[in-house]
Order: structure tokens, then C-alpha cells, then sequence
């Protein structure tokens, strides 16, 4: 099976000026075999009940002011996927969770951009579930209910970002006084939360709004971190192990300390310890690596952009 991922899918603009984070994202979509289907999940489609896009063919809703013509004109006309949409209906209805299906609703700029760099033929279908207005715990119980489709090849993303304090990253732009430690708190943030992802803390991480470092600071409001607990809850947590795949700045950011403080891309995937292998007439080979003792983590490329890949149970 494919990992889950956590990405950070950065401002609207990433569309255009990926900086590292586009390339990464790239590689991220490079590293393993295409699924046969996306399921995304954004904070920027969030409702009080459960909603799933149930679209014949998709687009990119342009959610967003201020940015320039050009970006108002790409699209991302990917399949969507309504008979899985409405699988995934009984699925969740199954573990006492009620959906409505949508039949209008198109791919907000967290869903579209960052999937225009991982795949960017947009030929694999894609359908987006709403994210609900629901404390971590719930977040992680509905990433468990989404297990099941991970035995179908389809890939479950929760796109969101490490860190997200925009009131700091603008006073960065306007070159106003910052707070103090705005170089190492959020990378303090970050380290525990890695943490915790690898020695599987569940207690801790749903509890992470108290005993995490900065965690007000980094998250004023939640909605950008509740997609990690969606897609760490749809592989199995007790056994997965955790792989940071990338860590520099969200989306095309300048190379300043303050503003990479401010705005960790943390990219990460869930799942076990296994490995694709593309083969010479271009086929992929899925290889169990050699157990290894649980405290194991992979080697991390400190020099590409951030994320999470949350391996396969």
C-alpha cells in the first residue's frame, strides 16, 4: 500500500513560484507508484458535517484575492471520482459518520496547487472531503474510517501546513517589529511534534495544544494542523512509523529565518517500513525493507522542502 502523506501546501502563489517547495512536492510525486485515485482533505473547505466533492470532472476553485491575473487562469482539470465518492459515503456511514455527497464543489487552492506539482498531467482522479469542524481526537477517529480505501492504491493526502501564524509572516513583509524568538519557535514546534509522530504518542499529540512548545504561536487557530491527524489516523498509528520528507520554507517564501520560522512547510508520511522499487521496463516492485527496531527512523534530506510521509501499516 501507499503511505499517507501530511503536506504543506503554502499561499495560492506556489501555483507559479514554486521556490522549494514545488520541487519537492515533485519528487514526493515521483517517489512512488501512481494511485489509482486521491482523496485530499483542506482547511480550506470546512463544514460542520462531513461533505465529499462528488464531481465528474474537476477544476480549481479560486479561492483567494489579491494575487495576479495569471493565477485566476490555471485550472487543474483532473478526473473526479463519484463512484468512489459515494463508496467512501457508505464507508463512513458504516463507522457512524454521516456524509453528504456535493456534486458542485471543486478543488480549493489546498487541494489543487500543491497536487499540480506532485501530478501535474492531472490524469488520476481526485475527490476532496471537507474538513470538519472537530477536535483532534475526532480528526483522527475520521482518518481511521478512511483506512479501508489505502487497500483500493488510493493515495490520502491531509494538506495543511506545519506552522501557520500569518499575523507574524505579514508583519515579517511589512518589516514591522517582531516578537522575540521568532527564529526558534517554530522550529521548536516542529522538533516536537516530530517527536512525538515517531515514538507514537498518541495522548500527547491529541493533547498537543497544551504540551507542545509554541503551539498557540504556531497554530493561533487549528484548522492548518487538524489534516495531519487525518492522515496519521488512516494508516495505523501504533505500528507506523514516520519519515519527514522534506524541511525547508513554505511555498515561495525568501530564505529568511523569521520567515521559515514563521511558516514551516513540514512534509510527512505515515506508514511501514517498505519500499518501491521502479524497474527498468518502467514497472514499480513493491520491497519489505529488512526490519528494523522500532526506534529507527529514516535518514532525512535536510536540504529539500518539508513534509511528512506516514508509512504503510
Amino acid at each position: 500500500m501507499l503511505p499517507t502523506l501530511f503536506i504543506s501546501h503554502g499561499a495560492p502563489s506556489l501555483a507559479l513560484e514554486p521556490g522549494r517547495t514545488g520541487p519537492a512536492l515533485q519528487r514526493i510525486g515521483q517517489r512512488w507508484p501512481h494511485p489509482k485515485a486521491i482523496l485530499i482533505v483542506s482547511p480550506h473547505w470546512m463544514t460542520s458535517g462531513l461533505r465529499i466533492s462528488a464531481r465528474r470532472q474537476q477544476q480549481a476553485l479560486h479561492d483567494f484575492s489579491g494575487f495576479g491575473p495569471e493565477l485566476h487562469r490555471l485550472d487543474y482539470p483532473a478526473p473526479g471520482a463519484p463512484e468512489l465518492a459515494a463508496e467512501l459515503q457508505q464507508m463512513l456511514r458504516q463507522a457512524g459518520l454521516l456524509a453528504t455527497l456535493d456534486e458542485e464543489r471543486t478543488l480549493d487552492h489546498g487541494a489543487w496547487v500543491p497536487l499540480r506539482w506532485m501530478y501535474p498531467q492531472a490524469d488520476i482522479p481526485v475527490l476532496q472531503l471537507s474538513l470538519p469542524d472537530w477536535p483532534a481526537a475526532q480528526q483522527l477517529a475520521l482518518g481511521q474510517a478512511l483506512r479501508p480505501l489505502r487497500q483500493q492504491g488510493v493515495l490520502i493526502i491531509g494538506s495543511g501546513s506545519l506552522t501557520h501564524n500569518l499575523h507574524e509572516f505579514f508583519q515579517h513583509y511589512r518589516h514591522l517589529p517582531m516578537q522575540a524568538g521568532s527564529e526558534l519557535y517554530a522550529e521548536e514546534f516542529r522538533e516536537w511534534i516530530m517527536a512525538r509522530l515517531q515514538a507514537r504518542d498518541v495522548s500527547a499529540l491529541l493533547d498537543y495544544r497544551r504540551q507542545a512548545p509554541h503551539a498557540a504561536r504556531a497554530h493561533p487557530t487549528e484548522e492548518h494542523f487538524m489534516p495531519l491527524f487525518v492522515a496519521w489516523g488512516a494508516c495505523d498509528v501504533e505500528v507506523a512509523q514516520v519519515e519527514r520528507l522534506n524541511d525547508p520554507l513554505s511555498g515561495s517564501c525568501p530564505p529568511r529565518n523569521c520567515c521559515k520560522a514563521m511558516m514551516y512547510a513540514g512534509f510527512f508520511g505515515f506508514g511501514e517500513i517498505t519500499k518501491w522499487v521502479k524497474q527498468k521496463d518502467g514497472n514499480w516492485r513493491y520491497k519489505s525493507r529488512p526490519k528494523r527496531p522500532w526506534w529507527w527512523t529514516p535518514p532525512v534530506d535536510a536540504s529539500a522542502c518539508s513534509g511528512i510521509m506516514l508509512p504503510v501499516p
